[in-house]
């Protein structure tokens, strides 16, 4: 069932979204060479607490799935898509890009976003790579308006993506957010079958392409949570979470 949000309720997905943004920028000043993922892990935990928030992905268990995750980020270096698990053992280095996905609840009530964070000096292709999947969720939040439908922030982001020569995950989608990490609609990246609702006020939505150099294929890892491309070509995350009012598409989650 889609839900659909009063001032009230949006005003508290608001406060989730700025921790959640908060902490991002602050990650984004730790992705240099040398830092490991479990540092990056350790304080954006840290930092929500203060926050007075709770890590939204640490213990997540989706439905059907047997493996809680284990930690308050997502840490995903290069072929890794989406949900790469933090470790002291990932060291970054200079050339990686670095995706980190992170989610609070704050009041009963979530916010959830990502950034793709070049580690240094990156390939030219690896930086297009990143702008181009930063500037496709530009592309699909501008269309999430009232009156239009899903399937106009997915085509919008396909478009974008195509038109420069990468492709777009299919496995993985956005999705709803508000008292429940993943509430209805399903938002795919690419123009998808089935159900297309129409966009009304209210509806708060986390949209989120994840974009690859090469094919958009994808293999998850025996953690049963990292998802990489089966190809081993980089790939990019953006999201953020986005209100759908009157006056038109709010970000929630600027980063």
């Amino acid at each position: 069932m889609i839900r659909y949000r009063n001032a009230q309720e949006i005003d508290l997905i608001r406060t989730a979204c700025r921790i959640v943004a908060d902490v991002l920028q602050r990650l984004r000043a730790m992705v240099l060479p040398g830092a490991t993922t479990a540092d990056l892990d350790r304080m954006a935990e840290e930092w929500t607490l203060k926050a007075g928030a709770r890590p939204a992905f640490k213990g997540y268990r989706p439905a059907g799935g047997s493996v809680r995750y284990p930690a308050t980020l997502c840490v995903s270096i290069n072929e890794e898509i989406v949900h790469g698990i933090p470790s002291p053992k990932r060291v970054l280095h200079e050339g990686d890009i670095v995706g980190l996905d992170f989610g609070v609840v704050s009041e009963g009530y979530y916010g959830d976003a990502a950034i793709t964070v070049p580690v240094g000096k990156v390939a030219p292709r690896a930086a297009e790579l990143i702008e181009v999947t930063r500037t496709a969720l530009e592309h699909g939040v501008a269309q999430a308006r009232v009156g239009n439908r899903v399937r106009d922030v997915s085509a919008s982001i396909q478009a974008h993506v195509e038109a420069h020569g990468f492709s777009v995950v299919r496995d993985f989608v956005g999705h709803g957010i508000g008292q429940q990490l993943h509430e209805e609609p399903q938002v795919p990246n690419y123009v998808a079958h089935g159900q297309n609702p129409r966009l009304r006020q209210g509806l708060v939505l986390a949209i989120e392409p994840m974009v690859c150099l090469g094919g958009y294929e994808v293999e998850v890892l025996e953690d049963g949570w990292t998802a990489v491309t089966q190809d081993r070509q980089k790939s990019a995350h953006f999201e953020h979470s986005v209100a759908i009012l009157a006056s038109g598409p709010e970000i929630l989650t600027t980063v």
